[in-house]
């Protein structure tokens, strides 16, 4: 029927094993992180938290995910993207949920979006680090 879309989205078996593998990643280094995923049409699949993590690293991980689903780029492009336009990258980053620092990550299985993943806790390139790790899991694009 025209005018209905079909939205492809990751599972949660396949989220469930992509935060794990981001957490172990994030322990590995010594690190208590939480892992986010949100599927393709921006709702929570999964999310885990390691014993020790901050407080706000829970919600700093969803939104990180929410921001690469919703641009399908990662955190950082989307900063990329606006760092040249003051006016545009202030309106951007008081918008709730929105997060332009890294460890965001958009989900591409088989060349097709289906959802991303966040990492919040640890340093900006671990939180990257831990986030390649889950999509590595489930044979997801690297960035």
């Amino acid at each position: 029927m025209d005018g209905l879309v079909t939205i492809r989205t990751i599972g949660h078996a396949l989220a469930a094993q992509a935060v794990s593998a981001s957490v172990a990643k994030g322990q590995e280094a010594g690190c208590a992180v939480v892992a986010a995923v949100i599927g393709g049409g921006g709702d929570l699949v999964a999310m885990l938290r390691a014993s020790g993590a901050p407080f706000p690293s829970s919600q700093i991980a969803q939104d990180k995910a929410y921001t690469a689903a919703s641009f399908r780029v990662s955190t950082l492009e989307v900063y990329q993207m606006v760092a040249g336009n003051p006016a545009l990258s202030t309106g951007l980053a008081i918008q709730p949920g929105i997060v332009m620092f890294g460890g965001g990550l958009p989900i591409v299985i088989d060349g097709e979006f289906v959802g991303a993943i966040g990492v919040s806790g640890g340093s900006e390139e671990l939180d990257i680090a831990c986030a390649n790790a889950g999509l590595s899991a489930i044979g997801g694009r690297q960035y």
